[in-house]
């Protein structure tokens, strides 16, 4: 059995998220919350998400893993308000997946779980760290965005900055220590990413109050952060580009 019910706000943000990264994800309600584990089919990225059940209206979850599509979902909730209540329903008997808003009923047949196999999330030591606000983050992307497709991070122990050169022009967006909420770097680090993963994040982190970053010198880039209060965590990896990628 399963049968949960979210304001919409949360159930856009992580439908949006996952969205990201895939078109098709597993979500797997237990008895205390949400997992999904979900990575791009050039396995350039991956979010790993968890909720707590204290996030929802009402959960009444038997174990339960249902594979649905983002895109269905998204326009769905498209429909609700800010504010409405959002249902998600599953009957084992009949196989069938429901999602209610109001007076909608939209009916849905799950996707085959043994075709969405959850990826092991990797354990990385990642040597630097900045923390900084998700609506000053989601702007340096945007802007990075206008000039080209792979952006430069860059961070010392006391600067942050955003960095993309296109053919004839160029955008650089830093941040001092004190404008930022936290700063752990011992030695300074660069490295490169593609904007096609990280731009679309930025409509995530427009209303996340602050995002955790940790890469190297050619590290993976690892986002942390946390929504609903956090009752939400997320953790996005994204592979770097380094020189013989392109």
């Amino acid at each position: 059995m399963l049968n949960v019910t979210a304001r919409q706000e949360l159930m856009r943000t992580i439908v949006e998220t996952l969205g990201v990264v895939v078109e098709e994800a597993r979500l797997d309600f237990g008895e205390d919350g949400l997992a999904v584990r979900v990575v791009d089919p050039s396995h350039v990225a991956m979010i790993k998400m968890d909720v707590d059940s204290a996030a929802f209206e009402t959960w009444e979850v038997d174990e339960t893993k249902l594979g649905l599509e983002m895109r269905k979902l998204k326009d769905i909730l498209g429909l609700a308000g800010a504010g409405d209540m959002v249902e998600l329903a599953y009957d084992e008997e009949s196989g069938q997946a429901t999602v209610n808003i109001g007076r909608i009923d939209l009916n849905l047949r799950p996707l085959d779980n043994t075709t969405l196999n959850p990826p092991n999330v990797p354990s990385l030591e990642l040597p630097c760290g900045v923390t900084i606000a998700g609506s000053e983050l989601a702007q340096a992307l945007r802007a990075a965005r206008q000039v080209g497709d792979l952006v430069n991070l860059s961070l010392t122990d006391s600067t942050f900055a955003v960095n993309v050169k296109g053919s004839t022009d160029s955008v650089n967006v830093e941040f001092s220590k004190d404008e930022l909420l936290a700063i752990d770097c011992s030695e300074a680090a660069r490295s490169q990413y593609s904007l096609t993963y990280l731009t679309p994040m930025a409509k995530i982190f427009q209303s996340i109050e602050n995002v955790n970053l940790r890469f190297g010198e050619n590290f993976p880039l690892k986002l942390t952060f946390d929504f609903s209060d956090g009752a939400g965590h997320v953790e996005y990896f994204l592979a770097p580009r380094v020189e013989g990628d392109f």
